[in-house]
């Protein structure tokens, strides 16, 4: 068994891209079905490009409340705190900050829950050891 990629279906693509490149991913590939009225949207980390996230974004308008009831999509980074001052300066909002040097949790424009993990442990540091969570991850 090989694992391939996680879907998550977007209502604006191109936010969805924007805030996915400020994690890192670089989009591999794209599939756009007319018949089928639906785009795929392929991204994965550098270097790590068999393990891919997929947006589906389906033409007809659709309420996706929640994210769908998806969980969340993990990525191990070498900078929490650098990774989350770089989505808070673009205007994301870290909804469970890296207090412990370790994990932080954000969402996509459309609500899917990003978990982010340190590689490896860094010691607790300001602002983030006393940031207070927001909103629900």
């Amino acid at each position: 068994m090989k694992y391939l990629h996680a879907m998550v279906r977007v209502t604006d693509p191109d936010a969805t891209i924007r805030f996915f490149e400020l994690l890192g991913l670089k989009e591999t590939r794209r599939m756009t079905s007319e018949k089928g009225l639906f785009t795929l949207i392929y991204l994965a980390a550098p270097g790590d490009e068999q393990v891919e996230v997929e947006l589906t974004h389906n033409w007809d308008p659709e309420d996706y409340a929640g994210g769908r009831n998806f969980g969340h999509l993990a990525y191990r980074v070498e900078n929490i705190y650098e990774t989350c001052q770089r989505l808070m300066d673009a205007g994301v909002t870290i909804n469970r900050p890296p207090r412990d040097g370790y994990m932080a949790f954000v969402r996509t424009p459309d609500g899917i829950s990003i978990e982010l993990l340190q590689d490896g442990r860094l010691d607790p540091a300001e602002p983030w050891s006393s940031m207070a969570n927001t909103g629900s991850w």
